[in-house]
């Protein structure tokens, strides 16, 4: 109760509303810049069960923006060194490790067990895999997305909002190049992500759906971009959510 004691405090949360976030169960899908600070927020919250899906190890390079790992980790798996800093931070919270890559193999069963999905991957063939699972699954998905000092967040909710295929029908996700990511960027979009989990966990209304929250960092613009659900949606069709 002292520890969450500031959030109970919220009228919308309250003890009720604490006890569900203690409850939840919430995949963060890469433990990179954006899983960074989503975990941070999920494990400050109360969340109290968290997974983490990662099969990198963390690099000299990843410490401009990946603060969860230490410079005394690198070298060892991203999904070790994010469950030990959550355990310094909350020991009382759930923590389950895969370290993997997401494939069309392995994903029904790894989301499987939570609520719902909070995509930080850097991949695009990640993200549209992660996207094609929860749509089949109908789990609510939180995408994010960063380069350099802008990024966007769309919630999806399964027959009930557009999907990542609903908006880029023909994106080619095998491209992959890497770019740049500047720290206060990623943690806005991160904590934009972490916001809409918490929104979903709560039932609070007036998620991100069937529009892209675009922020651009230069400018300090934040624009809400319209998007419709694709009633011809071939992935949407063929898990019948249209």
């Amino acid at each position: 109760m002292e520890r969450y004691s500031r959030n109970i405090l919220i009228k919308q949360i309250g003890e009720e509303g604490q006890q569900k976030i203690l409850n939840s169960k919430v995949l963060v899908a890469g433990a990179g810049g954006l899983g960074s600070t989503v975990i941070a927020n999920l494990a400050s919250a109360g969340i109290g069960n968290i997974g983490i899906i990662d099969n990198d190890v963390v690099e000299l390079s990843n410490l401009n923006r990946q603060f969860v790992h230490k410079l005394k980790n690198i070298g060892i798996s991203k999904v070790d060194s994010a469950k030990n800093w959550i355990f310094e931070y909350n020991p009382e919270i759930n923590v389950q490790t895969y370290k993997i890559r997401l494939d069309e193999n392995n994903s029904d069963e790894v989301i499987s067990a939570y609520d719902f999905i909070i995509d930080c991957f850097d991949s695009y063939k990640s993200k549209f895999i992660l996207n094609k699972t929860c749509v089949k699954n109908k789990k609510p998905l939180i995408h994010g997305g960063i380069t350099e000092f802008s990024g966007q967040v769309i919630t999806i909710i399964p027959g009930e909002s557009a999907c990542l295929n609903c908006i880029f029908p023909n994106y080619d996700f095998n491209e992959y190049v890497t770019k740049g990511a500047i720290s206060p960027a990623v943690s806005t979009i991160a904590s934009i992500q972490a916001m809409e989990a918490l929104k979903i966990i709560l039932g609070i209304d007036k998620l991100i759906i069937n529009q892209v929250l675009s922020y651009d960092g230069l400018n300090q613009e934040f624009k809400k971009i319209p998007v419709a659900k694709n009633t011809n949606c071939p992935l949407c069709n063929a898990f019948k959510v249209c």
